[in-house]
């Protein structure tokens, strides 16, 4: 698979060998020394919070189709009650919720 740069040329992949213990240098006759690294990463909190949600959401039941058409009809025909106040409560628990 090629992997194509923010320059739009693909890039060859690399291939790096880590030599073991067992193996030796060719001119020298001497063993190699390995060094063993380990790579660690931090996921933030929002990251965390992204993937769970991802996650839930995947698992979670499809779309009620027929309460989707119902609000639809009650928002067209104008008899859906909205309730300014309560949106504006959720708005600022929302904003309030964000970093």
């Amino acid at each position: 698979m090629t992997i194509e740069s923010i320059t739009g040329r693909p890039q060859m992949p690399v291939t790096v060998k880590i030599g073991s213990k067992a193996e030796t240098d060719g001119e020298k006759g001497m063993p190699v020394k390995s060094t063993e690294t380990t790579d660690s990463i931090d996921i933030t909190k929002m990251a965390q919070g992204i993937k769970k949600a991802f996650e839930s959401s995947s698992t979670a039941s499809s779309v009620d189709l027929d309460r989707v058409r119902a609000v639809k009809k009650a928002l067209a025909d104008g008899s859906y009650p909205i309730n300014a106040e309560r949106i504006a409560k959720k708005m600022i628990q929302f904003e309030k919720s964000m970093p």
